[in-house]
């Protein structure tokens, strides 16, 4: 019996050493600009987006909280995407 509870406390060592070593880290940078002008010219090839950080969603040209609100900001496409950053699909004109 004293080997199987040595053989399950160090299992359940082993369980919690790996799971509570953290993943390394990557930064994702996201450059917020107050205008779509300004957004366009960072990353030209790429689709602008009006983000808002509050919900953590992002919407797309034509969408009904497109560049409304004060809690957003205009950002590229593949960045918001990067960031986590998920497309809402409510206010599709």
């Amino acid at each position: 019996m004293d080997d199987m509870r040595r053989f399950l406390y160090g299992c359940s060592a082993t369980f919690l050493l790996l799971s509570s070593c953290p993943a390394p880290a990557t930064a994702q940078s996201l450059t917020p600009f107050r205008n779509e002008s300004q957004a366009q010219r960072h990353c030209p090839g790429d689709t602008i987006v009006w983000l808002d950080l509050r919900s953590g969603r992002y919407y797309l040209k034509g969408q009904r909280r497109y560049a409304s609100g004060t809690t957003g900001s205009f950002v590229c496409k593949d960045e918001a995407r990067d960031g986590g950053y998920r497309r809402s699909i409510l206010g599709v004109r």
